[in-house]
């Protein structure tokens, strides 16, 4: 196994300049620099990651815990998170719960045994977060993503996501829909429940009463789409429009529309929280309420490092709040008088 030594005398300069290397300080001079890295590379020198790290405290490893990486949703996310990692030197491990409260608490748990640096989180629903708040008061630094925690003093980076779905609300309504079936996930999760205010808020406003039997909660599966907007369109009075309040029941929407022989938008308008891989290809091509993830990520990602290295000293949670874009297109068509 080659040693630091060993790099140090290929690149004929002293031990401590190669560590000083390794540890990425600004004080090597850039020649120093270019020889160890060069020395490096053609001796095949990999530092030990686990050695280093009881020395300075540090494995430059950031943990990641969402809900469900199948979520097109997700991937940009953790692809945000993993950009702005690598580029200041941190590894990114990422775990999925499948927004099951215990597999949280498991890679948690899981995640502060390998003395990761910090961590990011999509929280799962449920009303114990008493795992989060002792990884808080432990000194683990982490940054709630897209759901923020109820009652928990966090870092958080999201979307606004009444606003969200606000601007998908007043567009249908524009379009002339009045019968305007939901379908989303469980309540218990922030963003979901906000989502159905901004709903019930949005009929209200515009002088309709709000149906009961229009609104459908389930969870963020295809198969929870499908079987709830499959309820709503065979009503005996079913919706002229549905919102899908995020992108895999966005899909099962789409599944339950074909299977019932409907077209869309002639038929039933659909609109989806959550731009969607295709979303522009596929006929029709769907309207949706795109969420910035990959600066989700991104910008979650940095404020977490700034938290670990110090550079963030706000003794209040710093709270990040994106702008979501409404995205027009076919399958939402003005609704014929």
């Amino acid at each position: 196994m080659v040693t630091i030594r060993e790099v140090a005398k290929r690149a004929r300069v002293s031990v401590g300049t190669v560590s000083n290397v390794l540890a990425g300080l600004a004080t090597v001079r850039p020649e120093m620099r270019r020889r160890v890295e060069q020395a490096m590379r053609e001796l095949d020198y990999h530092p030990n990651a686990i050695a280093r790290s009881l020395k300075t405290r540090s494995t430059k490893t950031l943990g990641t815990i969402i809900s469900d990486i199948t979520n097109p949703f997700y991937p940009q996310l953790v692809r945000g998170a993993e950009d702005a990692a690598l580029a200041r030197g941190y590894l990114l491990i990422t775990l999925n719960t499948d927004d099951n409260a215990e597999r949280e608490r498991q890679a948690l748990s899981v995640l502060r045994a390998r003395k990761v640096d910090g961590v990011l989180i999509t929280a799962a629903p449920g009303e114990d977060a008493s795992h989060l708040r002792a990884s808080i008061e432990s000194g683990l630094p982490l940054v709630a993503l897209d759901r923020v925690p109820d009652g928990i003093p966090i870092d958080s980076v999201s979307t606004d996501s009444a606003q969200g779905a606000r601007m998908c609300m007043h567009h249908l309504l524009a379009r002339g829909y009045r019968r305007i079936g939901l379908v989303t996930a469980n309540v218990k999760i922030p963003t979901a429940r906000v989502r159905l205010g901004a709903y019930r808020a949005a009929l209200t406003e515009a002088g309709i009463e709000v149906d009961e039997a229009l609104i459908k909660c389930g969870d963020n599966r295809i198969d929870s789409g499908y079987r709830l907007s499959k309820e709503l369109l065979l009503e005996a009075k079913p919706p002229g429009a549905v919102f899908a309040a995020n992108a895999m029941m966005g899909f099962g929407v789409l599944k339950a529309l074909r299977e019932l022989g409907l077209r869309c938008p002639e038929d039933v308008a659909l609109a989806v929280y959550d731009d969607v891989p295709f979303g522009d290809v596929l006929r029709p091509r769907l309207t949706v309420v795109a969420q910035p993830a990959y600066e989700m990520g991104r910008l979650g990602a940095e404020l977490l490092i700034r938290r670990i290295e110090g550079a963030e000293k706000s003794p209040e949670p710093v709270e990040i709040r994106l702008s979501p874009e409404l995205i027009v297109r076919e399958s939402t068509a003005a609704r014929e008088a």
